[in-house]
């Protein structure tokens, strides 16, 4: 699956931390990263919120998400190089220094990069997709990720011509062999393949019937 980078500019608002991580989840569930969710999304929560405290309300700033191999980066931009982000050890009562111990203690790594236009403090946390195709699971799981990256690139498919009843057969195999793929996707990724299907047959259904003008299901 193609994980391109992202970013989102945002105003340092406390208002505008859940919706930033509404949007990092979202995003992390297109890409198959359900196993670090919640911990980006803390990450984030915190990186924002330390540009809030010692940065200033109001400060124009940038959410940017990527990959960096098998780890997921994280980044927040800000244009104030002289206040950095240090790690200290933050007592229970303390008001302050709790944002970094916790990414510290949550990340594999992170830092602060200072630019011509400010700095930015980043962290990457690990997942657990591989070197080798970016995902666990085996062939199966690779050829469906093939298939769901053809879907993205492909806007219109080409003209079928007239189906002989071999290749309608022929097709038939190859659509089995691609919904078993996606199963074993789904429960690479942690999903319940019945509930998919069953959105799926709804969604099929609801639009069978607006094909042939029909009201919803259950409507009078």
């Amino acid at each position: 699956m193609s994980r391109k980078p992202w970013d989102v500019a945002f105003t340092a608002e406390p208002e505008e931390v859940g919706a930033l991580r509404r949007i990092l989840r979202l995003h992390l569930g297109i890409w198959g990263l359900h196993e670090v969710c919640d911990e980006a999304q803390l990450c984030v929560s915190e990186l924002v919120s330390n540009v809030i405290t010692h940065v200033g309300l109001g400060t124009p700033a940038t959410l940017a998400v990527s990959m960096s191999g098998t780890y997921l980066r994280i980044e927040v931009r800000d244009p104030d190089k002289r206040t950095l982000p240090t790690l200290i050890e933050a007592v229970s009562d303390a008001e302050s220094g709790r944002g970094m111990a916790l990414i510290d203690a949550i990340a594999a790594r992170w830092g602060v990069l200072l630019c011509a236009d400010g700095k930015v403090t980043w962290c990457e946390l690990a997942t657990e997709r591989t070197p080798s195709n970016g995902h666990v699971g085996g062939t199966c799981v690779a050829r469906a990720e093939a298939l769901l990256d053809h879907y993205a690139v492909v806007e219109k498919p080409p003209g079928l011509g007239n189906p002989t009843k071999l290749s309608v057969l022929l097709a038939e195999k190859t659509l089995i062999d691609v919904i078993v793929d996606i199963f074993h996707w789904l429960r690479a990724h942690g999903c319940d393949a019945d509930d998919v299907l069953d959105r799926a047959q709804t969604r099929f259904e609801a639009e069978m019937r607006e094909a042939r003008n029909l009201p919803p299901q259950g409507a009078q």
